[in-house]
């Protein structure tokens, strides 16, 4: 028998857990057995995708809201932390800006909403700019570019950390905005800076692509001010 229900369940392609599975459920009649077998299979398969996901998230460290205070963050009048977490940005296609000096927490509030989303099913990922820009360079010089933006567009959420800390060379800039502008009204993203708005030439270097790039954020963008010292700074060792 036992050999009966392996075999089946590699045909089915089941959970290899399948067999303990069954047996730590309790048998009371059949329909609640086999509910409360086919509700711990699709579980664990959640489970699986979610780890999966955040495997290929590229998340340099999970981070919760466990761990995040909103003291001295300010939010736009209409959009409440509340909102932020309910993560119905996502599915609105809104973008997330994230301004605050270096160690404010951005990156922390970045990371915590990308988790979020994750165990939601969602598919997100991770990138500072600089390494952004870098692969969508490497992946127009070996002609993978479509690929590699293919890629890109399969996630819901694309995390951009670090907006602004490098300059960008006149190439890096343009493929940027081509970025930029097929995630536009598709995709959402959340960007983290201490570079004020009206500064961004000075990375991008090229006025009018800022603009251009600049149109198309703000668009559809809640910008959230994170006007505190480093947290790093407060919790350092050295201190």
């Amino acid at each position: 028998m036992m050999n009966d229900i392996n075999h089946y369940q590699k045909k089915l392609r089941l959970s290899k857990s399948l067999v303990e599975i069954y047996e730590s459920i309790s048998f009371d009649n059949k329909e609640q057995f086999m509910h409360d077998l086919l509700k711990a299979l699709y579980e664990e398969r959640v489970m699986n995708i979610i780890e999966r996901n955040i495997k290929y998230s590229r998340f340099p460290s999970l981070k919760s809201f466990d761990e995040f205070s909103y003291k001295d963050i300010t939010f736009p009048e209409r959009f409440t932390p509340q909102m932020m977490e309910s993560l119905d940005f996502i599915e609105n296609k809104e973008n997330l800006i994230l301004y605050g000096r270096i160690g404010a927490g951005k990156t922390h509030l970045a990371l915590a909403l990308g988790l979020k989303a994750l165990q939601q099913q969602k598919l997100v990922v991770f990138y500072t700019l600089h390494d952004l820009v870098n692969a969508l360079v490497r992946a127009k010089e070996i002609h993978q570019m479509d690929r590699f933006m293919s890629k890109l567009l399969k996630n819901d959420l694309i995390l951009l950390d670090e907006w602004g800390y490098l300059p960008l060379h006149q190439e890096g800039a343009r493929l940027l905005f081509e970025v930029i502008s097929k995630c536009y009204e598709q995709r959402s993203i959340i960007i983290t800076t201490n570079i004020e708005f009206s500064h961004w030439k000075n990375f991008l270097f090229d006025e009018k692509l800022t603009i251009a790039i600049l149109d198309r954020i703000i668009h559809y963008s809640h910008l959230i001010i994170l006007d505190r010292e480093s947290w790093r700074k407060e919790r350092a060792l050295m201190k």
